[in-house]
Formats: C-alpha cells, structure tokens, sequence
C-alpha cells in the first residue's frame, strides 16, 4: 500500500506540474499577467531569496531581449512581434528536448518509478521529439521569413557571431534534427532500420551545435537530462563488456529461433522482462530488443529467448545458424554476442488478479511464456509466499499452426493436473488454414521437427550479469557530477578573464585610466561552451576508468565454465518432450479470427465478474480491439439474477520497439 500510495503521489504531482508549466505559457503574454509579476517582484526583491530569484529572473530576460537586436535588423513592431512568437516556440522546443532523453534511459530509468516500462516510455521519447521537431522549425522557419522580409537573409543566415547567438549553429541544429525526425518515422524506421539507427546517433552533433546555438544558459536547463544520457550510456557499454557466446539455438519450422544464452546465477528478472543484443559478426552497431521467454526461478545457468526472422539482421542470425546444421562440432564456429539488460518490472504485476485473461498474435507470444513458466515453477515448488491466479484464458492469433509449437514449453500447464493451483485454457484460432484434422497434442508434438544446434565451446566462458546495483550506479553518478563540477570551475577560473583587481593599491589608479581607455573586448561566447563540453568528456573519462575497474575486479572472480555439449542435449531433448495435453479442455479453430467479443463475455461469466487482468500482447490493431473490449466489458453485465461489475485490468506488452 505504501509504494503503491507513492506512485499515486508521484503522478499527481506531474500531473500538477504539467497543468502549472501550461498555464504559464498561457498567462505570461497577458496584461494580468504582468501586474501581478510586476508586484510580486517588488515585495519579493528585499527578501534574501528574492534576490537571487530576481536575479536570475533579470538575467535570463536580459538574454531573451538579446535574441535579435532591434537595432541592428532595424525591425517593425509586428516584426518584432511575430519574432518574439518565433522566440517563445523556441523555448518550447526548448523544454521538450530537456524530458527526451528521459524516457529512453535503461540503467537509470527515471520512468520505472511510475511503473512504466523502458518499451512502453519509448512512445514518450516518440511523442516529445515530434513535439520538439515541430517547435524548432517553427522556430526557426518563422526567423528566416523574417530576415526574409526585412531583406537581412543574406547577412544573417551564415553569420557566426562572436557573442550572443550563433545563428548558423542554430540552423545546423534544425537540419539535423529534421533529418532524425525524417529517418525515424515507422515506414522507414520498420523497413529500413538501419538508416534509422545510424541517423540516431546524429544526436551528437545535434547536441553540440544546440549548445553553441544557445549558449550555456539555456544548455543547462537540458543538462540533467544529458548528463543522465550519457552516464546510461556509459554503463550499459560497461555492461555488455565481455562479450559472451550463444550456448545452443532451436530452429522452428515457423522461421524463429530460440538462442540459448549462459546467464550468472544469481541474476535474477521477472516474466516480460527484455534484453538487447548485439551481434558483432552480423554487425557491429546494431542492438535489437528480444522478450525473455524463461523463467530465472527454473532456469539457473540459462535464459532463452525467440527471434522471428523477418528482417535483414534477423534473417542474417538464422542463415548464419542453419548453415552450420551440418557441421562437426569440432567445425561449428561460435557466435560471440554482446548482451543488455535484463531489463523488466520490479515486481510481478500479473499474480495479484483473482483471473489472468492473456491475448497474443503471432510472435507476440513471448512475453507470455515466460509468465507462464514463472506461474508453472511457483506452483511446482508448492510455494505459498505467491497468490496465483485460479483461471488463466490464453486466446493465440496466429496465421499459421507451425507457430502452435511455440506453445510446447508451456505443455506442464497444458495439462492441468488436479494439484495446480491454476487453471489453463487455451483457445487457438488460425486465421490462414483450414481444419486439418490435428488435435492440438499433434501440432504441440510438431515441436519435435525443431531442429537444434550445439555449439562446441572451448575454455570458460563468460555469463550475463544483468544491470548493476542501484548503489553502484549512484556511486558512479556522484562522481561523474563532482569530477564535472570541480574541472569546469577550473576551466573558468583559468581560461575565463576575471574582472576583479588583483593589486588594491593600484585600483584608483586603475579605475581612473579604464574610463580613458577603449572597453576590454568581451571573450567569444562559444568559450564558455568549449569549457563546457571539455569538462563533460573529462568526467566521463573518469567515471568510465573507475568503472572499469571495478567491473574488471567484478569478473575476474566471477568467471563461468561452459556446460559440456552432453549435458545441453539432455536439457534439450528433456524439454522438447510433450505429455499427453487433455485436448476436451483446449480449443483450435481454423478459417478465421476470434470473435474478441464474445470471448470476453464467455470469460467473464466463467469467473464471476472478479478482479480480471487482461493482457495483450501483438499488432496495434489488436491492442486497441482489446483497450475498447475492456472499457466496455467494465460497465455492469448480468450473471444469472445477480447484476456485478468486473473490474478489467488492461496491459499492453510491447514485445518489439
């Protein structure tokens, strides 16, 4: 109750947040606005607080009125206005890229505090960077109709200022984050996405021409989400160092591959949790997103997870495999892999619903089955410490009967002794084929043309060790933040000109003959930028060498050796072997979709109208099938003479990003 009360609290707050940032934005152009300001700086500017507060206040108003001076581009009063406008959407642009990188940070997930998951807070990275591309190119479209009109395009455009801002940086900035917006829409992100991978990591650039563009003051206000950014990146590197090597991998007949990877023991993750893999020999930048589809409370060395091979990398992992089908063993080549994560919820979500209602389509059905693996271990151990749902409904989408076998690890719930705890049904529907005849124990037996390949493996190996410790990690925020603190006020007590006196013998003197001299000509604005940026690479620098080496004193202890090829092929041939499944209590349609309708309503009277979670996990179109059924079914339905209200549950799973 407390943490769920704290969670409460927390989007509360951001709710109120949002609603405030709003109303300002609405209230500040307006003349009510400015008397109110006006009086609350008056009585506020003799308090100690007040006068830091205004002069912060002061100093960034100052530097807004520096954006474009009037008197330069020599402006009318609607120009000026209209570029005043151009300046406020600047500024929102602004405030969305200080929350982009949130959303998309895994070692130090900001968002997992509410209870979202990393492939769930992507949409908020998706959502702010459309917000923030929108913003900027009115922006800055607007700016250039303005040194349009007032025939200055020519001066302005390519003009690098000493001081102030960097109008050419700016434009830079807009380019390439337009090409980043372009590249990572979905029909080029899902068809090409290699183009939308290499064009990310643009952002470089894209932060370093921003900071030039808008000087340090306003670089600070996105800092914290950058330096998080960064720091992420730095330990999700460290955690993919070394590299492991696939174990053994399954070849379907429905084109997925099941790769089995050495993990450490004592790594531990929860059902729908996610890893990222890298494959050097396919290529050497990519990462892709897998659903972890065992359970760590069965599987103690290993973890697996299911590849559908539709894309290039993809398809690239299982030419790669099935070539070596009918090698030697002594021939067969090891796949080295570089791994990320487990990443996945704190706590096990799905075991506090009276009845578990699961819709899956396709390869959706990985998330699943490791929810199922966990239930089947929970109530194998005969532990009490987890309360278990009574009913389970798993309604499978497929287009094919070859993706039935995917279902064959879960065969132990399948079967539905009188001593489990919970029971299963499963309700298949093939939308591509015709009845063939197969009871649904055949098509699960299919899983024995599954054909599976052992890598022979020599020397030690290393295993994956998951994300590190939440006191590791802020030990080595705090120290990436003092070592950036503590250089770049070095950098500018060296490098930036002082204007205090150092000889007070000499400073009447001195005053007297600075008013008969010229003004001291100001140091370039981007100085403080370069001092800005060279202390951010220093303390990265350092974070990176401590912890380096703490990881390397971390595994040279904990060095893992290879499971002989014999035991694998007993772990194999052991799990691929189906029981008799009662086949009364488990359906199969063929020629058509489910009718999610009617389904629900069978299900909800089959439990009473209890507390029901309902979980999805495919295509767009069948999630939003899903959300509409629940918030429909949620209203009051009658059972016999007696009228309940159900309470559903909905979770969508994101299986892919």
């Amino acid at each position: 109750m407390g943490k769920a009360a704290v969670v409460i609290l927390l989007k509360v707050l951001m709710i109120l947040i949002s609603t405030a940032w709003l109303s300002l934005w609405l209230l500040k152009p307006t003349n009510l606005w400015t008397r109110k300001w006006k009086a609350a700086e008056s009585s506020a500017r003799n308090t100690v607080f007040g006068y830091y507060a205004w002069t912060f206040y002061t100093r960034i108003s100052h530097d807004f009125t520096q954006l474009t001076p009037m008197e330069s581009l020599k402006l009318d009063l609607w120009q000026l206005k209209f570029l005043r406008v151009a300046t406020r959407f600047g500024l929102l642009a602004e405030a969305c890229l200080a929350l982009l990188l949130l959303p998309i940070l895994r070692e130090l997930a900001v968002f997992r505090i509410l209870g979202i998951q990393f492939e769930a807070s992507v949409r908020y990275h998706i959502w702010l960077g459309t917000a923030m591309i929108c913003f900027a190119t009115f922006h800055g479209a607007s700016t250039l109709f303005i040194w349009g009109v007032s025939h200055y395009i020519q001066d302005e455009i390519t003009k690098w200022q000493r001081t102030g801002r960097i109008y050419l940086a700016g434009e830079i900035t807009l380019v390439v984050g337009l090409v980043m917006w372009i590249t990572s829409l979905p029909q080029i992100r899902r068809k090409r996405f290699e183009i939308f991978y290499y064009m990310h990591h643009l952002y470089i650039i894209f932060l370093v021409f921003f900071l030039l563009h808008a000087g340090d003051r306003h670089f600070y206000m996105i800092f914290a989400g950058v330096f998080l950014f960064c720091l992420d990146k730095l330990l999700r590197i460290l955690q993919s160092w070394p590299q492991t090597h696939i174990l053994s991998a399954r070849l379907y007949p429905c084109k997925v591959v099941e790769l089995i990877l050495p993990k450490d023991t004592g790594l531990k993750y929860t059902p729908t949790s996610i890893i990222f893999m890298k494959i050097p020999s396919i290529s050497r930048f990519q990462w892709h997103s897998f659903s972890i589809t065992s359970s760590s409370t069965i599987d103690h060395h290993t973890m697996s997870v299911l590849v559908k091979c539709d894309g290039r990398w993809t398809t690239s992992l299982y030419d790669n495999i099935r070539a070596q089908l009918d090698s030697d063993a002594a021939k067969m080549k090891p796949i080295p892999v570089a791994i990320e994560g487990p990443y996945g919820p704190s706590s096990l979500t799905f075991l506090r619903y009276d009845n578990l209602l699961l819709v899956a389509g396709g390869i959706g059905i990985t998330p699943f089955l490791s929810i199922l693996h966990e239930i089947a271990a929970t109530q194998g151990n005969g532990s009490s410490r987890y309360r278990l749902p009574s009913r389970i409904q798993l309604i499978y989408v497929v287009k094919k009967s070859q993706y039935i076998g995917l279902l064959q690890s879960a065969s132990s719930l399948l079967q539905n002794h009188p001593s489990n705890k919970c029971h299963l049904k499963l309700k298949v529907f093939v939308t591509q084929e015709k009845q063939c005849g197969a009871t649904l124990g055949e098509m699960l037996n299919e899983a024995s043309q599954v054909q599976s390949v052992h890598f022979g493996l020599k020397g030690p190996i290393y295993a994956i060790h998951g994300p590190q410790s939440l006191y590791w990690t802020a030990a080595l925020a705090g120290i990436a933040s003092i070592t950036f603190l503590v250089f770049l006020i070095c950098f500018n007590h060296i490098f930036v000109p002082s204007g205090k006196n150092t000889s007070g013998h000499h400073s009447s003197k001195q005053t007297v003959s600075s008013k008969m001299k010229a003004p001291k000509e100001k140091s370039p604005s981007w100085v403080a930028d370069i001092l800005i940026i060279s202390s951010f690479i220093i303390s990265l620098a350092c974070t990176s060498l401590v912890a380096i080496v703490l990881r390397w004193r971390r595994l040279k202890k904990e060095e893992v050796p290879l499971v002989s090829s014999k035991e694998e092929k007993v772990q194999e041939l052991s799990s691929i072997e189906t029981k008799d499944v009662v086949e009364e209590e488990h359906e199969v349609h063929f020629g058509g979709r489910a009718n999610l309708k009617d389904e629900f309503s069978k299900f909800l009277n089959e439990t009473n109208g209890s507390d029901i979670g309902v979980l999805v996990s495919g295509p767009e179109t069948m999630k939003e099938a899903v959300a509409s059924l629940c918030q429909q079914k949620s209203g009051c339905f009658q059972i016999g003479n007696k009228e309940k209200k159900p309470y559903l549950s909905f979770h969508a799973l994101t299986f892919t990003l």
